[in-house]
């Protein structure tokens, strides 16, 4: 699935991936290829992204390895949006 991480300064990050998992609103959630299209409100927490993915180097200090391989991304707010195998997140 394709994924972009937007935040208010510029998007830091943009391409495929397996499998995004973020702190939602009610509780983490993951998502993979072919989920089903949701909006939902993201509240302060990691945003884990899951594949061989490749940070741009203005953005590396903003992301970081979490314990079971993936790439992180600490949040305070945001907003996911999952709809035709594209997932955008705007976070702050």
């Amino acid at each position: 699935m394709y994924l972009e991480i937007v935040s208010p300064e510029a998007t830091l990050f943009a391409g495929e991936v397996t499998s995004v998992t973020v702190p939602g609103i009610n509780g983490e959630f993951q998502m993979l290829e072919n989920h089903a299209p949701i909006v939902s409100l993201l509240q302060e927490g990691d945003v884990k992204v899951q594949g061989d993915i490749t940070i741009d180097e203005d953005f590396q200090n903003k992301f970081s390895k979490g314990s079971n391989g993936e790439t992180v991304l600490s949040i305070t707010s945001g907003t996911i949006e999952m709809k035709d195998n594209k997932a955008i997140v705007l976070a702050d």
